[in-house]
């Protein structure tokens, strides 16, 4: 390795130890603000200086070589010491700043999130945040992720999990529809309805219920469901609910403004579903020595304002 300048190598060591992590040029690129050449280029670089293949590449993924893993394996944890090291001197300052990137579900983002985060930054002009909106649950190591915002009963055990709020389903319809097929009574009755579906890998049709107020065993109820239109998406099934559509299933924070509004009426409140969306929202991350201040000062911030009563 001589005559190569050694700020340079290191570089580009740490990048790819990112390109171990995200598997994936474009995913490398953008975890740290650099064009895909650059990657491919600085990484042929690496190899160039080191006289033996690092990384095996092939059209749909990214594999380091036997030697492109030892040298990530014994550089790694320097670079994490390093990166938290920095990290803690920038918490120093007084005011938090830095960026902060969140991964939350495209319903939850639009209704709940977006305009929290607006008065957030207001609050803490010095942190950048960058939301991403996507319905599939993403990898935070692998794709840069500080946080992910998701309702769920059980979090990942593998992640630092912050309880951000209580989360519940409600299900529900518009007047016109019960006016003209009748409100059911009993989750039973639902088979007898159009029912609207969120359309997930796992859909199977079947809605589970528990009785809420009993003195009483627990009593439990599955029912199969179908309709005339299935999404992925909540505001698609909210709207297809106020269009008389059918009976949709839906997280309180879809539902709560248009049961308010008189547009939706809630269904079976003695009964509580489960095992759908959740019983929480959740902020979580990957686990990590110390959390930055930016990230802490958000997820305090999102604890505070989602945990008020959700008036439906």
């Amino acid at each position: 390795m001589s005559g190569v300048p050694i700020a340079s190598t290191l570089a580009d060591i740490h990048l790819l130890t990112v390109l171990a992590e995200t598997r994936s040029f474009t995913q490398a690129a953008a975890r740290l603000g650099i064009s895909k050449s650059s990657v491919s280029t600085r990484i042929a670089d690496l190899e160039r200086a080191a006289g033996v293949s690092l990384v095996r590449r092939t059209t749909r993924s990214v594999t380091l070589t036997e030697a492109g893993r030892q040298l990530v394996d014994e550089t790694r944890a320097a670079f994490t010491r390093i990166e938290q090291s920095f990290a803690g001197i920038k918490d120093l300052v007084e005011t938090p700043q830095g960026l902060v990137r969140v991964s939350a579900p495209v319903a939850l983002g639009r209704q709940t999130l977006a305009p929290v985060i607006a008065e957030f930054l207001k609050a803490y002009p010095q942190i950048r945040v960058d939301l991403d909106l996507s319905d599939r649950f993403v990898n935070l190591a692998q794709e840069g992720f500080d946080l992910a915002i998701r309702h769920t009963s059980a979090p990942p055990d593998t992640l630092v999990a912050w309880t951000l709020c209580e989360s519940r389903s409600i299900l529900t319809a518009s007047p016109r529809y019960l006016a003209v097929r009748g409100t059911p009574r009993h989750p039973q009755e639902l088979s007898g309805h159009s029912c609207l579906l969120y359309l997930r890998d796992n859909t199977t049709g079947t809605w589970s219920f528990e009785k809420t107020r009993t003195r009483t065993r627990r009593e439990q109820v599955a029912v199969s469901v179908s309709g005339a239109m299935r999404a992925n998406n909540s505001e698609v099934l909210r709207a297809a609910a106020r269009a008389d559509l059918g009976i949709a299933l839906l997280p309180d924070f879809t539902a709560s403004e248009e049961i308010l509004k008189g547009n939706l009426i809630p269904l079976l409140t003695d009964w509580k579903p489960i095992g759908f969306f959740g019983d929480r929202l959740y902020a979580l991350r990957p686990f990590a020595a110390r959390v930055p201040r930016a990230i802490q000062c958000l997820v305090d911030y999102l604890r505070a304002e989602l945990a008020r009563p959700d008036p439906a």
